[in-house]
């Protein structure tokens, strides 16, 4: 069948309350890239864009945030990923839609990507395309860039009132993202009252925040976190505020009393300034985090705090994957042909002979037939707060929270268990364009996966079609489905077992200080 392409003088071009905005049509769906949202100036709240005469043109992704360090390829057969130019004005957004009569009134689902508060983009992996659940399951798709790292989560409070918000400038960016989705997605064929924000990594992370942000209520209505629940102590920002403000004044050669310079030093510039401060607090044993945090906008992370009334009335998925980070573990060799014996030995040399013991039994009564070896890998970053988060909402019985543990083997360098982005690409239902994703039951995944997320979308309940029934949590029993070539839903699955990891994983040993990268060459993981 014939895949149509139009970009004509007069479609698809939708009029917005500012202005005409031009896409392309493409094999049934219309798309709109780099719609700018925004404006802002360096470490200030963002303002609407003004309106404008004329016809603009979307087919061009708008500019990513910068970061502070270059980028690392690294494990693209896991996750491959796409890179852009960048620009500290990044406030741009893409849509999907299978069509844009107002009418429609399509479920939006709202896209906000990982990489910390410091990396990523909204199209910097592949798996982000939105085109395929536009096309096949009828939804409206929103993917967002906004401000990161120092751009956007510098603390500059105790410099004036006029910085009151500044270490919140990038949540602040997706709240008006939100506004915009709010005023003009129904121009789009999307449901301004029908919204699900979703993201994976720091995007769940800005999830949970927008969830305990007053100016973000009634801007969505569903809530899914991926892989984004984390205990404040792995996130503190460590160095205060205004001691790494002087760090980077004092780099640029800028006194304290005319702070407001920094609005104006160039974006590279700057750039290097931050790095060189972070160095010299690394040296230090201070670590610099960019992260959220709680003031008169964002109330408090609800593990150390409360929820927001308004958070607990929206219906919530909140899962993660079954090895998240485990990519420099011991190599087993070809893991799927180790024997019985082998397996067990692996986890009684990581755990020591009476937890190991313990942990396999509990590791078989959780994961029956799974290879034992994998138990060694078993997260326990994301895991523990993620059951916290869904058990401490669930408490409250005002929306229902749904939990996921997604804990396939892949068929790749002997055996490897889900890694943090593992789930992406079936949740996208772009199993199709990731190869290491064409596994046995890959389509299986494909389908189910983006099923529950778009029946979530529509309802607030992911049951449906083929998928076996998935009963929220309670605040007693945490409830999971367990997506892996076989789908089931198990009630407590990480009892025992969790709390016997917890209880006897070896301590990591703190690791030197990274030598300072001079060197463009040398950057960071791409992920993280």
């Amino acid at each position: 069948m014939e895949r149509i392409f139009c970009a004509s003088k007069t479609a698809p071009i939708v009029e917005t309350p500012k202005g005409r905005i031009r896409g392309f049509h493409f094999d049934g769906v219309d798309h709109f890239y780099g719609i700018r949202y925004a404006k802002a100036k360096r470490f200030h709240m963002p303002e609407p864009v003004p309106a404008w005469e004329g016809v603009k043109d979307a087919d061009s992704y708008g500019m990513i945030c910068p970061v502070l360090e270059n980028p690392q390829p690294k494990w693209e057969v896991l996750t491959p990923h796409r890179f852009w130019p960048a620009s500290e004005h990044c406030q741009y957004l893409n849509i999907w839609t299978a069509s844009c009569d107002p009418a429609a009134k399509r479920p939006v689902m709202f896209w906000i990507h990982g990489g910390g508060y410091a990396a990523g983009s909204s199209i910097e992996q592949v798996a982000y395309d939105g085109f395929n659940l536009a096309k096949l399951d009828d939804v409206v798709v929103v993917t967002v860039n906004h401000r990161l790292n120092a751009f956007g989560y510098l603390d500059l409070s105790a410099f004036g009132p006029q910085y009151a918000n500044s270490v919140n400038a990038g949540q602040a960016d997706l709240v008006e993202a939100l506004r915009w989705v709010r005023d003009n997605i129904a121009c789009f064929g999307g449901d301004p009252d029908n919204v699900t924000i979703f993201g994976q990594s720091g995007g769940g992370g800005k999830v949970t925040v927008l969830g305990q942000t007053p100016a973000a209520e009634g801007l969505f209505h569903k809530m899914i976190v991926m892989s984004g629940v984390i205990t404040d102590d792995l996130i503190s920002p460590g160095v205060p505020g205004e001691e790494l403000v002087k760090a980077i004044l004092g780099e640029l050669r800028i006194p304290a009393a005319q702070v407001e310079k920094l609005e104006k030093v160039p974006a590279q510039a700057f750039i290097q300034a931050v790095n060189a401060a972070v160095r010299d607090f690394a040296a230090q044993g201070r670590i610099v985090n960019w992260v959220p945090r709680p003031n008169d906008f964002y109330t408090c992370d609800p593990l150390q705090g409360d929820f927001s009334e308004a958070s607990l009335q929206v219906p919530t998925i909140v899962g993660s994957v079954i090895a998240e980070f485990a990519f420099a573990t011991k190599d087993y060799g070809e893991r799927d042909a180790l024997t019985p014996a082998q397996r067990e030995q692996a986890v009684l040399d990581l755990y020591g002979e009476a937890g190991g013991r313990q942990i396999l039994k509990a590791w078989r009564e959780a994961f029956p037939g799974k290879n034992e070896v994998y138990a060694t890998e078993y997260d326990t970053v994301f895991l523990p707060p993620t059951l916290a988060y869904a058990k401490k909402k669930a408490a409250h019985g005002k929306a229902p929270v749904y939990n996921y543990l997604f804990s396939k083997v892949y068929d790749y360098d002997g055996g490897k268990a889900a890694w943090h982005c593992a789930d992406i690409p079936y949740f996208f239902h772009n199993a199709a364009l990731i190869p290491i994703s064409h596994q046995p039951n890959g389509e299986k995944l494909n389908r189910l996966m983006s099923g529950a997320f778009v029946n979530f979308a529509r309802t607030g309940d992911p049951n449906g079609g083929d998928l076996p029934l998935w009963p929220p949590c309670t605040g007693e029993k945490v409830v999971t489905m367990v997506m892996d070539d076989a789908f089931r839903v198990v009630e407590e699955l990480h009892e025992p077992l969790l709390p016997l990891i917890l209880q006897h994983k070896p301590q990591p040993q703190p690791a030197p200080p990274a030598p300072a990268a001079e060197d463009e060459e040398e950057g960071s993981a791409w992920f993280f």
